[in-house]
């Protein structure tokens, strides 16, 4: 990973997205207490959202007095696809009053439950650059745990635009503002697994297999009903948008029952689905209705490939 440390990144309008490697404890309070004392001595806002840990840390140092919030990201935590629409709507709440705000936002990195969620919660550090390229000015500062290996802050260096070390800011050499959406590949289904190939129609049956799938892993209840309701959205999609037909793969893997859908079709916006669906948008319901409704979804897509859409959720016990 390279940075060039010699030429500080003006400050100015616009969202500013920022990596801080750091290790350990002190290094941690070092760049964070600092960063959010530069706001308040600028009369800015500060949005706190880190692990219960890392928030307990920093409220020892800077209590919650209105201009600094910490939020609650138990909900969000492990979801990544719900995470945008989160910070959108933080933000929104300072920005009402008309004060510039930062945040500080760190991932539970080390509470990751599969490779999955890893590579997901990376792949939305990159799409916040999209999420707020024509929002509203702010700064988000993104801690990271340097005790990982190289090629993880390597990876993590790709999606943000500047890094701060020993105090300053720099642009991030590595940096990758056309990452496409193979950006974070989906790993090969788990084998065995089971194939079904729908088009329109079909839906009752994709819905009976995926629920004899969920029933051999004691899946069943509410939980089945919400993945059967974020399924029929994304096969529907499928028959409407990818050619009218699609192909449904299910297995179990980290405790987890994933069903994947294949079609021909591409969704051009890597964004879909993770910011709440105004009154007046077209399109992009159900994938955000499948996000609130899955513990994971993966989506990836390109012209010449089609689209795939994996849909996560964990089994009992």
């Amino acid at each position: 990973m390279t940075t060039s440390r010699s030429t500080p990144v003006p400050s100015g309008d616009g969202y500013r997205h920022e990596l801080y490697p750091y290790r350990g404890r002190d290094e941690f309070l070092e760049g964070t207490v600092g960063f959010i004392r530069e706001a308040l001595d600028g009369g800015e806002a500060v949005v706190v959202a880190v692990p219960e840990d890392k928030a307990f840390l920093l409220r020892a140092e800077i209590p919650d007095d209105g201009a600094v919030r910490y939020v609650d990201t138990t909900s969000v935590a492990h979801h990544p696809g719900r995470l945008i629409g989160a910070w959108q709507e933080w933000i929104k709440e300072h920005a009402e009053q008309g004060r510039p705000v930062r945040g500080i936002g760190e991932s539970p990195w080390n509470e990751v439950r599969c490779r999955a969620e890893q590579e997901e919660l990376r792949y939305h550090e990159w799409l916040l650059n999209k999420a707020f390229a024509a929002g509203p000015a702010w700064w988000l500062l993104c801690p990271y745990d340097t005790d990982g290996e190289s090629a993880a802050l390597e990876q993590m260096a790709r999606c943000h635009p500047e890094i701060r070390a020993d105090g300053r800011t720099a642009s991030s050499t590595d940096f990758d503002p056309q990452a496409p959406f193979d950006f974070a590949p989906l790993s090969h289904p788990c084998d065995p697994y089971d194939e079904f190939a729908y088009a329109g129609g079909d839906l009752p049956a994709l819905r009976e297999k995926i629920a004899a799938c969920a029933e051999l892993h004691g899946l069943g209840g509410r939980r089945l009903r919400e993945l059967h309701l974020a399924a029929t959205e994304v096969a529907a999609n499928s028959i409407r948008h990818g050619g009218g037909q699609g192909v449904l793969r299910t297995w179990s893997q980290n405790q987890r029952l994933v069903c994947e859908f294949r079609d021909a079709g591409y969704i051009a916006d890597p964004l879909v689905g993770r910011s709440r669906p105004d009154s007046t948008q077209v399109g992009g319901r159900g994938l955000w209705l499948a996000h609130q409704l899955c513990d994971l979804v993966e989506i990836r897509s390109l012209p010449d490939e089609g689209t795939t859409i994996r849909l996560h959720t964990e089994l009992p016990g």
